[in-house]
């Protein structure tokens, strides 16, 4: 039997009283609400994937409900799954209150594939905010029909198929090699090609450069709508829509595989306790916002919350299930 749920049944935050926010305690201000200054969101990765789409989502809601007087800014560091843009958050960042990053269990599994000498033990753990199902998509003129053809074809030769998605050890390439021992093929011999963001890897899969691609199911709901892709199956628990199309589940197809990709927020080092409640305030009240939630919603999320200190440990114990699943999988780097 292969299984990940990657996220368990998460324990939904109620919002903090905004009054949190003017703690003394640790050296915050009675006068001084937060955020003090604009805040920037880092996304790290191109335009147009999960970790975009989610920090813009972010800033739409916090525009909206003006609950950040001077606004927020999103800027992209694409790279290496996330990890530059990790690396820039603690090098260049350290004890800035006003600097947040968008992040996930793509990270994490790019830190273990690229041996990232910065992890995730060296950042302020805000929040996670959603979790979503993959889909496996193709082209609209795909010789596959079925996910039973694309499994098959899988099951002959793991090589025969090119898959495209995210950074390599992502959510999308875990999902593949998954898939692969589902069916008793040998992961280290599936044929995934990793891209920086969700746009790239859209873009390959129309060009007909790859066979499938695998991504959070909001990333291609677009292309189905337009009939452009055809949606074969999704990873999490129940069937889901996407752009129009009631996806069911691998497990509903016969695949014992599930998994679901969740997002967070993390602040730069060297914040005070303190501040990083405040941060974690100002995050419930955002997510608490109409305009969030009409988000969360819109993209076909699920609205998930553990915050500050179960964030911590959430992260660590991700950490250790994602680097078992790596080294399972062939996908760590010699």
């Amino acid at each position: 039997m292969v299984r990940q749920t990657m996220l368990g049944c998460a324990v939904v935050a109620s919002a903090i009283a905004i009054g949190a926010c003017g703690s003394t305690e640790g050296g915050g201000s009675e006068d001084a609400a937060y955020p003090s200054e604009r805040l920037s969101i880092m996304a790290p990765a191109d335009p147009g994937g999960g970790w975009d789409e989610t920090a813009r989502a972010f800033q739409q809601a916090i525009r909206e409900s003006k609950v950040a007087g001077q606004g927020a800014e999103v800027y992209n560091v694409p790279g290496a799954g996330g990890t530059l843009g990790l690396s820039q958050l603690v090098s260049k960042n350290e004890g800035d209150p006003n600097q947040l990053m968008v992040m996930g269990l793509v990270m994490l599994g790019a830190i273990e594939t690229n041996q990232s000498s910065i992890d995730l033990t060296q950042v302020t753990p805000i929040s996670t905010l959603t979790e979503e199902a993959e889909a496996i998509v193709v082209p609209a003129k795909s010789p596959y029909k079925t996910l039973g053809d694309l499994m098959d074809a899988l099951e002959r030769d793991p090589g025969s198929v090119a898959w495209a998605g995210g950074s390599a050890g992502g959510t999308d390439q875990l999902l593949v090699g998954l898939l692969a021992k589902s069916v008793g093929a040998d992961p280290a011999k599936t044929k995934y090609v990793a891209h920086d963001g969700g746009g790239e890897a859209v873009a390959a899969i129309l060009s007909g450069s790859v066979d499938a691609g695998v991504s959070g199911a909001s990333e291609f709901a677009d292309q189905v709508e337009a009939g452009k892709m055809r949606v074969l199956a999704v990873s999490g628990d129940e069937p889901i829509d996407v752009g129009g199309t009631r996806a069911p589940t691998l497990e509903g197809e016969g695949y014992d595989v599930v998994l679901t990709n969740w997002r967070g927020i993390v602040a730069p080092p060297g914040l005070t306790d303190a501040e990083r409640d405040d941060i974690v305030a100002f995050v419930d009240e955002v997510r608490a916002t109409p305009a969030w939630r009409e988000n969360v919603e819109r993209f076909g999320w699920t609205e998930v919350a553990k915050s500050g200190d179960d964030f911590d440990s959430f992260l660590q114990s991700e950490q250790q299930r994602v680097e078992q699943l790596v080294s399972d999988l062939g996908l760590a780097a010699s």
